[in-house]
């Protein structure tokens, strides 16, 4: 399935596409767009299409989850940091360079899978950064950053908070108009100069030492497998498998319509957004592992962020992160109904405006479960999810196979079976996982899937290799 398809006579009508309202303070040239195309684009331009990457991947999980890591790793943040970093800004670009070599959507991407697999596939990552996790977890986060340090965080509060924050949800997205139009000029450069505040002060002006590492990171080790895994949060990598289309149709959408340059630059645009990713990332990994002494018994990094927040800049800077906060969560919130909204529309026939109204009630209801709880729910989903994810990506990148199907059904299955295993383990199920997948290189730290997958892609390649050789020979024969 393939999102809506974007216009490609002129900038302004892929300003109208919810994602891209972005940056619609940040015209290609500084002036309005016009109907004039470009065969390439100038440096100004590309600096704006890293700028809106970046602004597509920067949501929730992005400002919650690192400063746990580093509050969780403390001497060992170095290993923390390395994994978390492979995961939360390696793998998306990894993503939107995928997509652009095949110029086309995710569909494109799972076409050697077949139809029915393919679709189920996507089915999933859309559930996933959707209704069932992504998009409740940017109204909690937002009454939980911007919301509970002033009225106190309580059911009926987050009931109340989450009802008003998704009818308004629901009218952007059914009606991206001034207000989404407005929104957007402001939420990006602001949102970068607060994280750029907040990041010089985490590095000058930390607010105490190291905390002690926990068990999870207790050698700079075990704090790269474990970082690695709590990439998996932000879900960027499944992410970039819905945005990078987006990308590529920005730049189509501009003139350019060479393929190799299509890549090229979806490649730098990956490098400018994945270099303010991991800026932000080391800040608030850091400023977690000094933190400790401000939330000892903290459960989520919003904890962490609101009492480094309050203790280094007082009640002024709480309610500038709140009110940024609460705008970078409400944008991400509404690119999400929108896009799901969309895909599920497409895919169902039941109308767009009928999906936004029920995938914002469904949102409401499971936001309401908390972020704590969402998260816990969260974990073995994208567990089990990211080994297809990552292998995806990789069969994408590594080679143009002589015939795609028969590498990435059976490397696409090993990674499905042990995403399960490893699912179930993560979800406390470990009756239903072999005992002998415990022995793979890895498993302690929840990468035993990255063996068996290597080793199946390795025979695969060698078939795919022999077979077209033989093919080749058979035809010079005759």
């Amino acid at each position: 399935m393939r999102l809506p398809p974007v216009g490609q006579n002129s900038i302004e009508r892929i300003r109208s596409f919810p994602w891209f309202q972005l940056l619609q303070g940040v015209p290609p040239h500084g002036h309005t767009p016009g109907p004039t195309l470009m065969t390439t684009l100038k440096t100004r331009d590309i600096i704006a299409l890293g700028f809106m990457t970046f602004a597509l991947f920067l949501g929730a999980g992005n400002i919650i989850f690192p400063p746990m890591v580093g509050m969780a790793a403390g001497h060992n943040l170095l290993g923390a940091s390395v994994g978390f970093l492979l995961t939360g800004v390696g793998l998306p670009l990894l993503g939107v360079v995928a997509l652009a070599r095949v110029g086309g959507g995710l569909d494109t991407l799972t076409s050697p899978l077949g139809r029915i697999a393919g679709l189920v596939l996507a089915v999933a990552i859309y559930l996933t950064i959707g209704p069932l996790f992504a998009t409740p977890r940017t109204a909690t986060v937002s009454f939980e950053m911007g919301l509970a340090p002033f009225v106190g965080n309580t059911p009926s509060m987050l009931l109340a908070f989450t009802i008003t924050y998704f009818v308004l949800v629901s009218l952007l997205s059914l009606f991206p108009g001034k207000l989404m139009d407005n929104v957007g000029k402001i939420i990006t450069p602001v949102l970068i100069i607060a994280l750029a505040v907040l990041g010089s002060a985490a590095f000058m002006a930390p607010a105490g030492g190291y905390s002690l590492s926990t068990d999870a990171y207790a050698t700079q080790g075990a704090a790269f497998a474990e970082g690695f895994l709590q990439g998996y949060q932000t879900m960027d990598a499944l992410a970039s498998l819905i945005f990078g289309i987006v990308i590529v149709n920005a730049i189509k959408a501009a003139g350019v319509t060479d393929g190799k340059l299509h890549t090229r630059y979806c490649i730098y645009a990956g490098l400018i957004a994945a270099t303010c990713l991991g800026l932000v990332y080391v800040s608030l990994i850091y400023l977690g592992a000094t933190s400790s002494n401000l939330a000892e018994n903290a459960t989520t990094g919003v904890q962490i962020l609101t009492a480094f927040v309050q203790h280094t800049f007082g009640p002024a800077g709480l309610w500038l992160l709140a009110i940024v906060i609460m705008l970078a969560c409400l944008t991400t919130g509404v690119g999400l109904i929108t896009a799901c909204s969309s895909f599920f529309s497409e895919l169902t026939g039941i109308s767009y405006r009928a999906m936004v109204i029920g995938l914002s009630v469904f949102s409401t209801v499971v936001a309401n479960q908390g972020l704590a709880q969402l998260i816990a729910v969260a974990v073995p989903v994208l567990v089990g999810l990211y080994p297809l994810a990552i292998t995806l990506i990789a069969l994408s990148l590594l080679h143009r196979w002589n015939r795609p199907a028969r590498v990435y059904r059976p490397v696409m299955l090993i990674a499905l079976v042990l995403g399960l295993f490893d699912a179930a383990k993560a979800a406390n199920f470990d009756a239903l996982v072999p005992n002998w997948l415990a022995k793979l290189p890895g498993a302690e730290m929840g990468m035993g899937w990255i063996t068996p997958v290597l080793a199946m892609l390795l025979v695969c390649a060698l078939m795919d290799f022999m077979a077209d050789g033989k093919t080749r020979t058979a035809a010079e024969q005759v």
